[in-house]
């Protein structure tokens, strides 16, 4: 029974407080994967801690229903928990029906969880049907365009998938620009940044509540962006990459020879609702080495922490 408070506890606890830990390891954008895997590896550490606490806790009420109410009685009133108290039969009904009730929240939030992933995903599906059937080939280009004055790129995944691109887009950018768009998209399908994108996001919505969901959902998007960047920047060069996001957030064409600096105005940028003022400011001075291997290091020793601490807790059991 005390492994299963205490995985409950860890649940409690690290849907809590771990944001406080990640964020300022993930703000800078200095070691992108591992960050993606940490944030990952404690939204996952969560739910898997609290199920585990619960089958223990139910595990133990089969073995030992008396001293599982005592137990419970304690915790509650201390010592002004007596044998009259905990042996009594209301008191036992009581406890029933709370673990009734929390078995039966627990379920909904599961079902709840389960139906909005397998609609988000559904939605994606036809939407990238309803792309291929109304847009135009691109050209070479892998993409389909559909009719929009608004500059828009984006990909949705399906059966196939699809990248979209706006007329308004292709308006703005040249051919090294619209170059770099695709390979940011290509990215995003690659590292099946969408399906992250659903999974974090049925948390956040399930359970709006807790602080880890809350944060890693908005993060994990982040990030995933960042990784794109990336990506698409070793493919084309981080100048297309920097024009091209300009452009597809001003909406107004950079020309090649154009110096990009720092002193875009990030007003203008913001309209694009992607962060890019902070995605250009890292693409024109990205983290150093040094820097990308001590974030790492503190990444991955968090995400082991996420993963072996609910293991080694339900092993004590």
């Amino acid at each position: 029974m005390t492994a299963a408070l205490a995985l409950l506890g860890y649940a409690i606890m690290a849907g809590c407080f771990a944001p406080a830990l990640l964020a300022p390891l993930t703000r800078r954008g200095a070691s992108v994967r591992p960050g993606l895997a940490a944030w990952l590896s404690a939204m996952a550490s969560v739910p898997v801690s609290a199920a585990l606490g619960a089958a223990l806790t139910v595990k133990a009420a089969e073995a030992d229903w008396p001293a599982l109410t005592r137990l419970v009685c304690q915790q509650v009133a201390g010592t002004a928990c007596s044998p009259q108290v905990y042996r009594s039969g209301l008191y036992s009904a009581g406890v029933a029906v709370l673990a009734a009730a929390s078995t039966l929240v627990v379920a909904a939030a599961l079902w709840r969880y389960g139906r909005r992933t397998q609609r988000a995903v559904a939605s994606t599906r036809l939407h990238a049907r309803a792309a291929l059937l109304a847009g135009r080939e691109l050209d070479g280009a892998g993409a389909v365009v559909l009719d929009d004055p608004r500059p828009v790129a984006y990909c949705v995944a399906g059966r196939p998938a699809a990248i979209v691109v706006s007329s308004g887009a292709l308006a703005v950018l040249d051919k090294p620009q619209l170059a770099a768009v695709l390979a940011h998209e290509r990215a995003h399908l690659a590292g099946r940044h969408h399906l992250l994108a659903t999974l974090t996001r049925g948390l956040a919505a399930v359970f709006p509540g807790v602080p880890l969901f809350a944060k890693g959902s908005v993060e994990v998007g982040r990030l995933a962006e960042l990784a794109a960047d990336d990506a698409a920047a070793r493919s084309v060069g981080r100048r297309a990459l920097v024009a091209a996001l300009v452009a597809i957030a001003t909406g107004t064409a950079v020309p090649a020879a154009a110096p990009v600096t720092r002193a875009v105005p990030p007003g203008a940028l913001a309209a694009s609702g992607h962060a890019v003022p902070a995605r250009v400011e890292r693409l024109l001075d990205p983290p150093g080495p040094a820097a990308a291997a001590l974030f790492g290091l503190a990444l991955a020793l968090a995400s082991a922490a996420f993963i072996l601490v609910p293991g080694l807790l339900a092993a004590a059991a």
